[in-house]
């Protein structure tokens, strides 16, 4: 399920231009305390893997940024759109920003004009996706001298496909506590993608957007959808949405 927030920020708003960790504190805040803790503290597990299953976009709207200071501001509608397989936690951030009327994000506030719950449903074991913050995906490997550093890819290279691909089955696993469907998920970019840089909490995260076409098992592709593609999800990566046919 997605839910999509219409904000209207009081005068203008400016936070961070890194603030997805801002965005991601709103998103705990406004939850029921206890689901909050068991996905803080716990999440949903498959193996060694836990996950929060839920994703969120960027900020989109217009705004100006100001390098000297490191900052993004909005003075218009501002859209975010939160998503997540799981019916509680929908309910539950809906029901808590709604309560409050309005998004504290930092130190800026926003009033929450309207939201829009649309659930899009994959059919044909096909769907095109457009991503709404960068996808994310990553393997830990060791130096010669046993150091770890962070290789990530790009849509296009040879383990990219397997990569997305285990990831949706451990998340469908954490979710359902049964094997996914056989079937392997395939990807092709539509179009131009572009990289994307973002610092979280002083660790840099590399990313992409773009449009893609993913063909597989519709239960895989649905849990694409829902929960995000790629790692990271609850951190701001990987949020989609469904490009109509």
């Amino acid at each position: 399920m997605h839910i999509c927030f219409s904000l209207r920020p009081e005068g203008s708003m400016e936070i961070p231009l890194q603030y997805n960790h801002i965005v991601q504190a709103a998103v705990y805040r406004s939850i029921d305390a206890d689901l909050a803790a068991f996905l803080h503290d716990q999440g949903y597990q498959s193996g060694n893997r836990r996950f929060k299953l839920f994703a969120f976009s960027r900020l989109m709207g217009k705004f100006r940024i100001k390098p000297d200071k490191g900052t993004i501001t909005f003075a218009d509608e501002v859209k975010l759109v939160i998503s997540s397989p799981v019916d509680e936690f929908c309910q539950s951030i809906a029901n808590g920003i709604l309560t409050k009327g309005r998004l504290r994000l930092g130190t800026a506030e926003a009033e929450v004009e309207k939201l829009v719950v649309r659930q899009y449903r994959v059919e044909d074991g096909r769907a095109v996706l457009r991503i709404l913050s960068p996808v994310v995906l990553y393997s830990t490997l060791l130096k010669p001298d046993g150091r770890k550093y962070t290789c990530y890819f790009q849509p296009g290279e040879p383990d990219y496909d397997t990569l997305l691909e285990s990831n949706l089955r451990k998340k469908y696993e954490a979710l359902y506590g049964q094997a996914a469907p056989e079937g392997n998920v395939k990807v092709r970019r539509l179009g131009r993608g572009d990289m994307r840089l973002v610092n979280y909490k002083n660790t840099v995260i590399k990313g992409y957007t773009g449009v893609m076409e993913l063909s597989g098992p519709t239960e895989l592709l649905q849990m694409a959808v829902d929960a995000g593609l790629g790692s990271k999800n609850s951190q701001g990566f990987g949020c989609v949405e469904v490009v109509e046919r």
